[in-house]
C-alpha cells in the first residue's frame, strides 16, 4: 500500500478523490450546457474547467511537498480552496442567471447530496494509476445519478453542494497541517536544529571553550563588519537564545 505522505499518497486523500469527481462533473456540465449561445467566446467554459482542474492539481502538488515544506504545502492547499470557491461561485451564478435559487440546507435534495457516501479508496499497489482511475470513474458514475443530466439548474445545485464538501475537506487539511507545524516545526526549522546540534557536538569534541553565560559549548565565528571586520571570536552555539561571546586569546 502506498503511504499517504509518499509521492503518490495524495491519491488516498478524500479531498483529492472528490475534487477529481468534481472536475469530471464540471467538464460534463460545461459540455452539456455551456454552449456557444450562452458563451460565444468560450471564456466561461475555460474558466470553469480550469478552476475545476486546479483543485485536484494543487492538492496533489501540495501533499507531495508535505515532507519538505509545510509553507509550500499550505500555500498550494489554500490555492485549491480558493479555486473551488471560485467554481462554486460560477455554479451559483448559473443558478441565479436562470432566475432560480440555491436549495436551502434543509431541502431533501440538498441533504441527499450533502450526505452522499462515497466508497473508501482502494488499496493501491504498483498498478496504482489503473486502480485509482477505475475507482474515480466508478464513483463518478454512481454520483452522476444525482445530477439529472437534462436539468442544468438541478445539476448546478448538486455541484454547489459538492464544492462545499471539497472546500470543507481542504480547510480541514489546512487546519491539520497548521497544527502539525506547531507541534513538529517545518523542514527548514528541523534542518536548522540538526545543523545546530552538529555544531554543538563538533565544538564539544574539538575542545572549544564553554559559554560564560549559559555553559554551552562555543564555536569560532568571524566579525563581518566594523573596524574589527575579519577577526575571529568565540560565539555561543545556542545563539540567538544566548549571545555569550569570548574573544580569541
Amino acid at each position: 500500500m502506498i503511504n499517504i505522505h509518499s509521492v503518490n499518497g495524495y491519491m488516498s486523500l478524500l479531498s483529492w478523490r472528490l475534487s477529481n469527481i468534481l472536475q469530471i462533473a464540471t467538464q460534463s456540465f460545461c459540455k452539456r450546457f455551456v454552449d456557444y449561445k450562452i458563451d460565444p467566446c468560450g471564456r466561461l467554459r475555460d474558466q470553469m474547467e480550469m478552476a475545476a482542474r486546479t483543485v485536484p492539481a494543487n492538492i496533489a502538488e501540495g501533499s507531495s511537498r508535505h515532507q519538505t515544506s509545510y509553507e509550500t504545502e499550505l500555500r498550494l492547499l489554500d490555492v485549491a480552496r480558493a479555486s473551488v470557491s471560485e467554481l462554486e461561485g460560477d455554479f451559483l451564478n448559473w443558478i441565479m442567471r436562470h432566475g432560480a435559487t440555491m436549495w436551502h440546507n434543509n431541502n431533501p435534495r440538498y441533504l441527499e447530496v450533502r450526505n452522499y457516501q462515497f466508497q473508501d479508496a482502494p488499496t493501491l499497489t504498483q498498478d496504482y494509476l489503473a486502480e485509482i482511475s477505475e475507482y474515480i470513474i466508478a464513483e463518478y458514475t454512481r454520483f452522476a445519478t444525482l445530477l439529472r443530466t437534462d436539468d442544468s439548474i438541478h445539476s448546478a445545485c448538486v455541484l454547489v453542494v459538492l464544492c462545499e464538501r471539497v472546500k470543507q475537506l481542504v480547510t480541514s487539511q489546512i487546519t491539520k497541517r497548521i497544527g502539525d507545524f506547531k507541534e513538529e516545526g517545518g523542514f527548514t526549522e528541523n534542518m536548522t536544529l540538526e545543523r545546530l546540534a552538529t555544531i554543538k557536538e563538533k565544538a564539544t569534541t574539538e575542545g572549544a571553550p564553554h559559554c560564560p553565560k549559559c555553559g554551552a559549548p562555543m564555536r569560532l565565528r568571524t566579525i563581518k563588519k566594523g573596524a574589527r571586520q575579519g577577526e575571529q571570536f568565540w560565539g555561543c552555539t545556542d545563539y540567538p537564545n544566548c549571545d555569550g561571546t569570548r574573544m580569541m586569546q
